[in-house]
């Protein structure tokens, strides 16, 4: 995933918990609902993500340099 797209993704779960919270203090529930959905599809896309990384670079740890 390019930096660009986990820019989108992360654009995408904030925009979703803003809608969430305006839906839950204004008594919205679609605004809430739809919020929820957006949430839970970025959050899905980034664990998709993190799967195909772990696949693809099974010998990363994550940890860099720090042998």
């Amino acid at each position: 995933m390019s930096i660009w797209e986990k820019a989108k993704t992360k654009a995408e779960e904030l925009l979703g918990r803003a809608e969430q919270v305006y839906g839950e203090s204004h008594g919205d529930a679609a605004a809430t609902v739809a919020g929820e959905a957006h949430v839970l599809e970025a959050e899905a896309e980034e664990e998709a993500e993190r799967k195909h990384d772990q696949q693809v670079h099974p010998d990363e740890d994550g940890l860099a340099g720090s042998r």
